[in-house]
């Protein structure tokens, strides 16, 4: 079984998607999801900056975009029923959804969009950030964050969890982290998936509640408990939940463990996902497409299902 996942934030680098808008069609194409998301991801994706693309407004669309368009390259029209399953990680999880058929594309890129402009308004309400901590027993984490204040944002499994809350609880975390640990601090502008994205889940609900929704049309696994979830509704409103709850990346990769995963193909902008399988699924053979290059590796892989 070969499970195609979607990235998430902090996965973009200034100019990723310059490889792919060397196909005329491609760059059309993106130029529609720009419209949709109401953001230049042809310009984002190309020539801005690293700080530009940080923007949450600007990374989460930007993100989604990449995943459709590769997605499109990687499986044409004649390799879709070769895939096992998809899911993504944080705002992954809509790229995921187009993926399964839950929702279509434009609506994908109008969630999406609101999505990066809600949950960048809640970040500036508050100056929180991220962080993750390598290496810790899970339990005393647990408690040491409940002393700062802090919240996980991120099981991302393999020992890696990513914490979220505010700058100086933080700081001081990473001054006295757990024994055995390391805290790195990532390049954020926000306490995602904790109680700081609260205000932005009402606002999302609404514009999800405008969307039409179908039930998927491949196996997809949800960021809430790494459960399958067969009702497209049901797995909207999980999507729209998870902006103020943390994502349980580990129990999706036990998930694909239980489901006898032989291999594991990561959309553009690929690498962090791929990654974490090779600690998290040893041996599980993997595809990170990063650009047009990588296609023929992934399809062979798919082939070999």
């Amino acid at each position: 079984m070969i499970i195609i996942v979607c990235p998430g934030q902090g996965s973009q680098t200034p100019g990723f998607l310059e490889p792919w808008l060397a196909d005329a069609a491609l760059r059309d194409r993106l130029g529609a999801l720009s419209e949709a998301a109401g953001v230049d991801l042809v310009q984002h994706g190309t020539v801005s900056d690293a700080d530009t693309i940080r923007d949450t407004a600007v990374a989460q669309p930007l993100i989604v975009a990449a995943g459709i368009l590769s997605l499109g390259a990687l499986l044409g029209d004649d390799l879709r029923e070769r895939v096992g399953g998809i899911a993504g990680h944080s705002v992954g999880e809509i790229t995921a959804a187009f993926g399964a058929g839950v929702l279509a594309e434009r609506d994908a890129m109008t969630l999406v969009g609101e999505r990066g402009r809600a949950m960048a308004a809640a970040a500036a309400q508050v100056e929180t950030g991220m962080s993750a901590v390598l290496g810790a027993d899970e339990a005393e984490l647990e408690a040491l964050l409940a002393e700062l204040e802090l919240e996980p944002a991120n099981y991302n499994g393999g020992g890696q969890i990513v914490v979220a809350g505010e700058l100086g609880a933080l700081q001081s975390l990473g001054e006295l982290p757990p024994k055995k640990s390391r805290v790195v601090p990532l390049q954020v502008a926000g306490a995602f998936h904790t109680r700081f994205m609260a205000p932005a889940v009402d606002h999302l609900r609404s514009v999800a509640g405008g969307l039409a929704v179908s039930d998927p049309t491949l196996p997809l696994w949800t960021n809430k408990d790494g459960s399958r979830v067969d009702s497209g509704a049901a797995f909207i409103d999980l999507l729209v939940g998870q902006v103020s709850s943390p994502v349980r990346w580990d129990l999706d990769m036990a998930a694909f463990a239980e489901a006898g995963v032989t291999g594991i193909i990561e959309l553009s902008p690929a690498g962090a996902l791929t990654g974490l399988a090779k600690r998290g699924l040893k041996g599980v053979p993997t595809v990170a497409v990063k650009t047009p290059d990588d296609l023929d590796a992934a399809r062979q892989l798919l082939l070999s299902a």
